[in-house]
C-alpha cells in the first residue's frame, strides 16, 4: 500500500515539472518575441525640406599691377642717360632712357644727300621734258616718241625724289627710337641697363628688358573661383580680402572681369577686381585672402552633414519609408556652416536620418523618433 502511493506520488510530481517547464517555455517564447520586437532601432529623423544655403568661399588671389610693359631697344645703339631708377614715379610721356648711335646720324646724312641729287635730277628732267615739250608745238620738229621718252624719264625721277624721301623718313623715325618714353603713368619696379651699355633688338643686349614700369596706383586683384561656385558669381559682386603684412586691415573690392570659360588645367574661372591703391600700401605680387558672400539664385534640399554618406562606392542618404531604411543616391552641392545640399530623387516632407552611416543597411526596419 506504502509502494502504491509512492508511485502515485511520483506520477504528480513529474507531471507538475512538465507543467512548470511548459510554462516556463511559453514564457520565454514571449520574452524572445519582445525581445525582438524590442531589438529595432530607434533613430532620430528630420522632416526635409528646401532651403537657400548661403556660404562663404574663401580663396587665395593675387595682386597684380593694372598696366605693366618691359620697355627695349627698338634699334641697335649705346646708352646715353638713364633718367629714372627703381622706385620712380613717372608720368606718360617722360623721356626714360635717351641713346645714341652713330651710324644713325651718318645714315641720316646720306639719305638727305639723296634727296638733293634726286631733286636736281628731277629738276633737270622736267626742263628738258618742258623744252621738247614746248617744240614739239611747231609741226615736224620733234617726234613724238621723243616726247613720251622725255616724259617717263620725268616720271622715273619724280618717283625715285618720292623713294628718297620715304628712305630719309624712315631712318629719322630710327632717330625717334633713340629716346624710351613712358606710355602710361606708373613706377620704374625694375631697371637693367646703365650708360655705356649696348642694347638692341638682338644680341646680349636684349636678354632683359631695359626698364619695367607698372601701373600701382591700380591694381588687379585676380583669383581663381572652382567650377562649382562658377555659375553663381555676378559681376559687381563685393569681396573682401587681407593681405598678411596687414592682418587687421580688410579691403573691398568688386567684380569688374568675368573670363567666362574654365582653365583647362585648373577647372576654374578667373575673375578681376579692380582696386584703387592711390596711397600704394598694396604692392603688386602681393597674396591676398579673399572671401567672397555667395547665395544662389534657386533653393535646394538642405541637410546636416551628418546625414548624408559618402562611401568609397557612392554618396547617399537614408530616407525613412513604412519603418524601413532606404538608401537614396544622391548629388553633393554646396556646404556651409555644418550643412549641405543634396539632388537626387528627393520630395518635400520626407523623413531622413538625421546621422546616417553605412552600418543602416539598406531595408532594415527602423523606428523613427
Amino acid at each position: 500500500m506504502i509502494i502504491t502511493n509512492f508511485k502515485r506520488a511520483s506520477v504528480f510530481t513529474v507531471m507538475a515539472f512538465v507543467a512548470l517547464a511548459g510554462m516556463s517555455s511559453c514564457g520565454s517564447k514571449e520574452k524572445e518575441d519582445k525581445d525582438d520586437k524590442d531589438s529595432v532601432a530607434v533613430i532620430p529623423v528630420f522632416s526635409l525640406k528646401k532651403d537657400v544655403l548661403p556660404s562663404v568661399l574663401k580663396i587665395p588671389g593675387e595682386l597684380t599691377p593694372y598696366q605693366q610693359v618691359d620697355l627695349y631697344a627698338k634699334v641697335s645703339s649705346f646708352v646715353k642717360k638713364v633718367y629714372v631708377d627703381v622706385g620712380s614715379e613717372v608720368k606718360q610721356g617722360q623721356l626714360l632712357i635717351s641713346m645714341e648711335a652713330p651710324e644713325i646720324n651718318s645714315q641720316l646724312a646720306e639719305a638727305k644727300s639723296r634727296i638733293k641729287t634726286q631733286e636736281a635730277v628731277l629738276t633737270a628732267s622736267q626742263a628738258n621734258f618742258d623744252r621738247l615739250y614746248q617744240t614739239s608745238k611747231t609741226p615736224g620738229t620733234i617726234s613724238g616718241n621723243d616726247i613720251d621718252q622725255a616724259k617717263a624719264r620725268k616720271n622715273s625721277d619724280e618717283a625715285q625724289l618720292e623713294a628718297a624721301k620715304s628712305a630719309y623718313q624712315a631712318v629719322q623715325a630710327n632717330l625717334a627710337y633713340l629716346e624710351i618714353r613712358a606710355p602710361f603713368d606708373g613706377v620704374v619696379s625694375a631697371r637693367n641697363t646703365n650708360p655705356g651699355a649696348y642694347v638692341g633688338p638682338t644680341g646680349k643686349g636684349s636678354d632683359q628688358p631695359l626698364l619695367v614700369l607698372q601701373q600701382q596706383k591700380k591694381l588687379r586683384l585676380v583669383v581663381s573661383v572652382p567650377e562649382a561656385y562658377s555659375g553663381i558669381l555676378k559681376e559687381k559682386n563685393e569681396v573682401n580680402f587681407t593681405v598678411q603684412s596687414m592682418p587687421g586691415h580688410k579691403f573691398t573690392a568688386h567684380v569688374n572681369r568675368m573670363a567666362g570659360s574654365l582653365d583647362s588645367k585648373l577647372r576654374s574661372e578667373r575673375l578681376e577686381m579692380d582696386v584703387i591703391n592711390n596711397d600704394k600700401i598694396l604692392l603688386p605680387g602681393m597674396y591676398a585672402e579673399v572671401t567672397m558672400n555667395l547665395a544662389p539664385a534657386d533653393s535646394a534640399f538642405v541637410i546636416p552633414k551628418t546625414a548624408l554618406v559618402m562611401s568609397t562606392e557612392k554618396i547617399f542618404v537614408i530616407r525613412v519609408t513604412n519603418n524601413k531604411a532606404e538608401w537614396v543616391d544622391v548629388r553633393k552641392g554646396r556646404e556651409a556652416d555644418g550643412k549641405v545640399e543634396v539632388y537626387g530623387n528627393l520630395k518635400t516632407g520626407d523623413q531622413m536620418i538625421i546621422s546616417a552611416n553605412d552600418e543602416i543597411r539598406d531595408g532594415e526596419p527602423v523606428k523613427k523618433k
